[in-house]
C-alpha cells in the first residue's frame, strides 16, 4: 500500500513540474501579420 501512495505522489509531483515547465516555455501565441485581399462586390 505504501508503494502505491509513493508512486501516486511521485506522479502528482512530476505532473505539476511538467505543467509548470510547459506554462513557462510553451508559447501558443498566434503569428500576427497583415493580410490584404481585394473584394469584388456585385453591385448592378
Amino acid at each position: 500500500m505504501g508503494r502505491i501512495i509513493k508512486a501516486f505522489l511521485l506522479l502528482v509531483i512530476l505532473g505539476f513540474l511538467g505543467l509548470t515547465v510547459y506554462a513557462y516555455l510553451g508559447d501558443l501565441s498566434p503569428v500576427q501579420g497583415e493580410v490584404k485581399k481585394p473584394v469584388v462586390l456585385n453591385a448592378d
